[in-house]
């Protein structure tokens, strides 16, 4: 049962699947983890601290059940030597031109937000790119189309946050640019339930693959992945 069948009516479900709308997406040989806006500001308050700093941003107890889930991929992705990048706010930038988001348009609000870090239980390695961004997507005006060229990168898996936001801008892009993308439902949180399922329906529709964390892993498992610790040189 996909998480949105409880809001999409069924025969929209059938007209769309009649037309040629969904299907699956194939990762490639060389897929890369964005694990997208896991920080501290999108978390929220850790459950049981009563002192820890609180934003508005915060998603609150679904981002903290999603994290062990996250860590899980994330350690595979880094086990078998897969591109990782993992994206957060530009607190400096966000400020001068606004956050992704009506809400973080204000500096202050902007430079709080994207100055917290990540949870200690994904503490970016040595060997990942930490992308810092402005916007909601993860391509908008940012090295991340250089970084997957380098490292050959022929397909996406996405997780974090927020699935309406975020998660959903990087989708799209990627497709845009020709990327086949998977996103991993139990492994992305949002505020809005509503919202996550609304929009991992539309991503499954029309833009790359809504799977789960074993689907994943399986799919992983059952491919020809090759690390990506070669990165591509100029000829």
């Amino acid at each position: 049962m996909a998480i949105w069948d409880a809001i999409v009516p069924q025969d929209e479900l059938d007209l769309l699947q009649q037309r040629g709308f969904g299907g699956a997406v194939t990762l490639g040989e060389r897929p890369c983890l964005i694990v997208i806006d896991v920080v501290m500001s999108f978390l929220g308050r850790r459950p049981g601290d009563e002192t820890g700093e609180q934003f508005a941003t915060g998603c609150g107890k679904v981002g903290w059940d999603r994290l062990p889930t996250i860590v899980k991929l994330l350690d595979a992705a880094r086990t078998t030597g897969l591109a990782r990048v993992l994206t957060k706010g530009s607190p400096d930038a966000a400020a001068m031109v606004g956050g992704a988001i009506k809400l973080s348009a204000d500096p202050h609000i902007a430079r709080r937000t994207h100055s917290a870090g990540f949870p200690v239980e994904i503490e970016p390695r040595a060997d990942e790119f930490v992308l810092e961004k402005t916007k909601a997507s993860a391509f908008f005006l940012t090295p991340l189309l250089t970084f997957l060229h380098q490292h050959n990168v022929d397909s996406i898996i996405l997780v974090g946050t927020t699935t309406s936001g975020c998660v959903r801008a990087t989708a799209v892009d990627a497709a845009s640019f020709g990327y086949p993308v998977v996103v991993v439902e139990d492994a992305c949180f949002d505020r809005s339930p509503f919202a996550h399922a609304a929009n991992l329906f539309d991503i499954e529709m029309k833009y790359g693959s809504v799977v789960t964390s074993d689907e994943l892993l399986q799919m992983l498992a059952n491919s020809a992945t090759t690390p990506t610790a070669a990165i591509r040189t100029n000829q």
